[in-house]
């Protein structure tokens, strides 16, 4: 017995050991610098939930998949909500973040973003909420600009494309 137990407290301290040695610290590259290694995965950087594009209209905003995003005239600023509802969802789908700070890239307004009714965090863009096209199929088409007198495209300091100014 007294050989059993003597045999499983050598395993596990051989297991400690391996194990101590497979997460040791960091390391040192030619040049000398120390680097640390960490027992989780590098994290990639996040994907940019708004962009800029060059397109037929200039330099405007873009989703991160590269569709052109819209804002809604009979939106309101600033408002904390959105009244596009129900059919016009199904023709003009919002701008969502999964962060609390969506991450952009070349957008220079100011980025935020709402809760919606279903729980949803809209991105804002100076707090107008934002949306993408339907018709829009590909990355940079414009197909949403001036639908109805009502949709814009927007620069990346978030200004309108066309349009009453509001």
């Amino acid at each position: 017995m007294n050989r059993k137990l003597v045999i499983t407290c050598a395993a596990v301290a051989l297991g400690v050991l391996a194990l101590a040695g497979c997460s040791a610290g960091g390391s040192t590259t030619s040049s000398g610098e120390a680097t640390g290694s960490s027992s989780e995965p590098a994290t990639p950087p996040a994907q940019p939930v708004l962009a800029t594009a060059s397109t037929s209209l200039g330099d405007i905003v873009v989703d991160g998949t590269g569709l052109t995003v819209y804002l809604f005239d009979k939106d309101t600023a600033n408002s904390g909500t959105s009244v596009c509802e129900g059919d016009c969802l199904a023709k003009w789908p919002t701008v969502v973040a999964t962060d609390p700070v969506p991450v952009v890239d070349g957008v220079t307004g100011t980025v935020g973003t709402i809760t919606r009714t279903d729980g949803a965090k809209q991105v804002t863009l100076n707090g107008w909420p934002l949306y993408t096209f339907a018709g829009d199929t590909a990355a940079g088409t414009v197909a949403g600009q001036g639908v109805g007198g009502v949709w814009w495209a927007l620069t990346p300091s978030g200004d309108k494309i066309g349009g009453p100014t509001g």
